[in-house]
């Protein structure tokens, strides 16, 4: 049988097919095996329209994840009825150790999870969807474009799947280009059981839509209207204020900051805004002078005519601005333009970058930089996602959590020689 989703659904039944409507639902239970992680209610309804037969309760439906055992190199996979043999307990002993629903002494648990140990048991997909009545899949949208540098962005798939797996969930990656439309497939086919969205623009078309499904929902990024959903993010104002107190703290008596690109900015990403806010507050409190040119695209022409415009300004002097980078997948060329100019990060200038540490430490001259702190940001995120799932329907959502920026002096900001025997003997 295929559902409306699609995925290919196999169901036996001890009783034959009915050519007509039943009366009752038959004494023996039905066997239902899923090969995908599904919905009891999706599974449930197409198999009474399968048999045309009223849609049984839960207790009338035994799922039976020795229906998936097969044969590996000749030997069968393990199954709940053999963990709970070896461990000298009832199968559902079994389930209840791994679904949490009941208390359960430590020595049961104990002698349990040591057979599921010494057996390499692998509770079966599908029969937990049924029984939990959850998929054990978390969705992440995440922002994947052909024309994309990704490597920002992989320090936060990889810890959101690595959290969400210490929960003993599985990830499924939806692409941002289906937009709303994407949330509603995977929610209404119930594919997921909650959904961690990505790249949040100011004015989300995604946000109210979001809002209105039944799993828990939570940003990375914060909307000008969440509608009650649950953000995790970087301070990013903080960060602005950040980047321009680390350039006036080593020397640099003015600042200028080499915006955003034009995508980043017409589509209303919404950490932009609150950069640029941090560094214009930031500047303004130590006094230091600002200069902002955006957008800055990633081509050279666009890099070199940004350079031009703030290089020509220097102090009296003859010292150059320092330099914030906030746009991470432009900083190489930036780099590059600069080195083209005879100009050394640290040595002729200040430069301040958002970016990871490892991208950081990367370059010819190791950066100064301000962290995205992607793993903290993405586990919190997780954790919050998990209370959601677990808490009661009438508990207080949860708000907007900002993670504090941190900032890592490298050679791009070394200090100026007066400026440092000056704070050595302070």
């Amino acid at each position: 049988m295929r559902d409306h989703g699609g995925s290919a659904t196999s169901v036996t039944s001890a009783a034959p097919r009915c050519s007509g409507r039943a009366t009752s639902v038959p004494r023996c239970p039905l066997v239902i095996t899923l090969r995908s992680a599904q919905k009891v209610t999706t599974a449930s309804r197409g198999l009474a329209r399968w048999c045309q037969l009223p849609l049984p309760s839960s207790s009338s439906i035994r799922i039976d994840d020795d229906a998936d055992a097969s044969s590996e190199g000749g030997a069968l996979v393990p199954t709940s009825r053999d963990v709970a043999k070896l461990a000298g307990v009832s199968q559902s002993t079994v389930s209840y150790v791994l679904s949490g629903k009941r208390p359960i002494s430590p020595e049961t648990r104990k002698r349990v999870e040591g057979a599921i140990a010494q057996l390499t048991f692998q509770p079966n997909a599908g029969a937990r969807a049924l029984a939990s009545q959850r998929t054990q899949v978390i969705g992440l949208v995440a922002p994947f474009g052909v024309t994309s540098d990704h490597s920002g962005l992989l320090p936060f798939i990889e810890t959101i799947a690595r959290s969400v797996r210490d929960h003993d969930h599985d990830l499924l990656l939806v692409t941002n280009d289906e937009g709303a439309d994407g949330l509603v497939r995977v929610a209404g086919r119930r594919i997921v059981d909650a959904l961690v969205v990505m790249e949040v623009e100011a004015r989300d078309e995604r946000i109210p839509v979001a809002a209105g499904l039944d799993v828990p929902v939570i940003l990375i990024g914060v909307p000008d209207e969440r509608a009650g959903l649950p953000c995790v993010d970087l301070d990013f104002h903080a960060a602005g204020a950040l980047a321009v107190a680390e350039l006036a703290a080593v020397g640099c008596r003015s600042a200028a900051v080499l915006g955003y690109s034009s995508a980043e900015i017409d589509r209303g990403i919404n950490y932009v805004p609150r950069f640029l806010e941090g560094v214009h507050a930031g500047a303004a409190r130590l006094g230091l002078p600002l200069t902002v040119v955006s957008p800055v695209e990633l081509e050279r022409a666009s890099v070199d005519a940004a350079l031009d415009e703030v290089l020509s300004v220097e102090s009296d002097e003859g010292e150059l601005p320092g330099l914030v980078l906030p746009h991470t997948e432009g900083v190489a060329g930036v780099l590059r333009a600069l080195a083209d100019r005879g100009l050394v990060p640290g040595r002729h200038l200040g430069v301040v970058a958002m970016s990871t540490d490892a991208a950081a430490e990367e370059f010819t001259t190791p950066l100064t930089n301000v962290s995205l702190e992607p793993r903290d940001v993405s586990r919190r995120a997780v954790e919050t996602l998990f209370r959601l799932l677990e808490a009661p329907a009438d508990a207080e959502a949860p708000g907007i959590e900002l993670v504090q920026p941190r900032l890592t002096r490298r050679a791009s900001t070394a200090l100026p020689p007066a400026l440092a025997a000056a704070q050595l003997t302070a």
